[in-house]
């Protein structure tokens, strides 16, 4: 029988060699035939520390690993766009107090 494999995003990535990856996929509603989203959660592990939050990567089934990590990660196919407003800030106003400095 051959392994699943899945495409979805990285929504944590704060344990060591562990990642929180959700599927989403569309749903059919049987009385009404509107299309629903639903998500799954799956863990999946992640030997090279590759991804981070917000990737999008592909995993596939695998051995357990432990209690809840069943999957693998694969390959990262699209790496995150987000960026830090946090840190951006704190550089703007670093640059803002070394120019009035002058």
């Amino acid at each position: 029988m051959p392994k699943k494999v899945v495409v979805g995003v990285v929504t944590s990535d704060k344990a060591t060699k562990s990642r929180r990856v959700e599927v989403s996929r569309l749903v059919k509603h049987a009385t009404y035939g509107k299309y629903i989203r639903r998500k799954a959660v799956c863990f999946a592990h992640d030997e090279d520390e590759m991804c981070q939050s917000g990737d999008t990567v592909e995993i596939i089934e695998s051995r357990p690993r432990s209690k809840k990590k069943r999957w693998e990660l694969v390959r990262v196919v699209e790496k995150s766009r987000l960026i830090d407003l946090a840190s951006m800030r704190a550089a703007a106003k670093a640059e803002a107090r070394e120019s009035s400095d002058l």
